[in-house]
């Protein structure tokens, strides 16, 4: 009987996971189905760009699993029921479609979370989706036109990413950039000079130790009872994933992302894995004390071993070890400069930095071969397989080393 794989969202952990496991595994074994509810991917470590008018490539889904004989179902998802392996999702059309599965992939990701400070959600953009980065550059030209005043509130990484790529494009506009702690305060000395160049090369005003308590249409307000006058504010801190997983009785931690083991398999259902920012997974060895944090550079390996574990255990084989470290993190200050800060298997920063350009140029191949590595998943990173030996040497039996496959 043919396994039913259900993938349930296509950001990039989720489609990673769905087409490395279309090239697992044989069609006779199992049939993959993704549900998502865009028809298009979303490259969303780019969507400061697109709130700055630029445009960005078009990724329909249908394309990019072109001949991989995944079935894409173009709906969102209404509920889970784990009990009975059953999804219930709203289609296109809004008709009600019921899905059975035998494996189940949950990779619905994050989205900001705009109720953690009052008026955020009435009165502040946010570029964690397409609807609201293209909000957000009608405004942002409006604003850059007539010498306007935006604030930034977050100094993570998307915050540092939104404000730079704002201030670039637009230099009449004035960017404030407000946060509790100091922007890239988790970078290494170097690196945290660079960004303070930038800042003072593209005028950002900045703000750290300004946390905000209240988001009005025209002001910020903040701890030390400051009121911080704005045209439009960009709400870049904060993130939460969806209350489904609680609800449908998986294991999950205080914030709502499941519990996973070292195959990304959830704690509290066999038949269920779990991938990407909506998964709360822990690091191999050393690492295993530590978190993932949520990042596309964490969702794609997550992605490689979800889809390689169940394609073992669908085979009668075992998983292989997880393996994963930290290399480094990539950061657009515009499109004329950036900065990757070089990082231990921890994560923690190395002196090593690489800066202008040449790191923009950086960032750029790296975005770019993540699409493709979904496209192609078998490319790029294979991770060590064992090789097929006749009877007379299975003694001798050794691990491969990393195979490149061509599409």
């Amino acid at each position: 009987m043919t396994h039913r794989i259900l993938v349930l969202g296509a950001g990039y952990a989720g489609l990673t996971t769905t087409a490395r496991l279309a090239r697992r595994l044989h069609p006779h074994d199992a049939r993959v189905t993704l549900v998502n509810a865009n028809p298009h991917f979303v490259e969303r470590v780019r969507l400061h760009q697109l709130a700055t008018g630029q445009r960005l490539a078009d990724l329909p889904l249908r394309k990019l699993l072109d001949g991989t004989g995944v079935q894409l179902i173009v709906g969102r998802v209404a509920s889970v029921d784990p009990e009975r392996r059953h999804v219930r999702v709203t289609g296109e059309s809004r008709d009600e479609l019921s899905l059975e599965y035998d494996t189940l992939v949950y990779a619905l990701g994050s989205m900001a979370d705009l109720d953690v400070v009052p008026g955020v959600a009435e009165h502040a953009f946010s570029v964690s989706d397409t609807e609201g980065a293209a909000a957000l550059h009608h405004r942002a030209a409006d604003l850059g036109a007539a010498g306007g005043v935006l604030g930034v509130v977050g100094a993570g990484l998307t915050g540092i990413e939104a404000a730079t790529e704002l201030a670039e494009t637009y230099p009449r506009l004035r960017v404030r950039l407000l946060s509790t702690d100091a922007p890239g305060d988790g970078l290494s000395l170097a690196a945290q000079r660079h960004l303070r160049r930038v800042f003072r090369r593209l005028d950002i005003d900045v703000r750290a130790d300004s946390p905000v308590t209240e988001v009005q249409q025209d002001r910020l307000m903040t701890t030390r009872g400051d009121a911080v006058p704005l045209d439009a504010t960009v709400w870049t801190t904060g993130f939460r994933v969806p209350a489904l997983a609680r609800e449908s009785g998986l294991a999950v931690d205080h914030d709502g992302r499941i519990l996973v083991d070292q195959t990304m398999r959830s704690h509290s259902h066999p038949n269920v894995y779990a991938v990407g920012d909506a998964a709360l997974a822990r690091g191999p060895g050393r690492l295993a004390s530590q978190q993932l944090r949520m990042a596309c550079g964490t969702g794609v390996p997550m992605g490689w071993q979800a889809a390689d574990a169940i394609a073992a255990r669908i085979t009668g084989r075992d998983p292989h070890p997880f393996r994963f470290r930290y290399a480094a993190q990539n950061i657009s200050l515009g499109r004329r400069d950036g900065l990757i800060q070089f990082v231990r298997p921890d994560d923690s920063p190395h002196r090593a930095i690489l800066t202008g350009r040449t790191a923009a140029r950086w960032k750029e191949a790296v975005v770019r071969g993540s699409v493709r590595v979904m496209r192609y998943p078998g490319l790029y990173l294979a991770p060590p397989r064992r090789r097929e030996l006749p009877d007379h040497a299975q003694g001798r039996e050794q691990e491969a080393g990393p195979v490149l496959r061509r599409p």
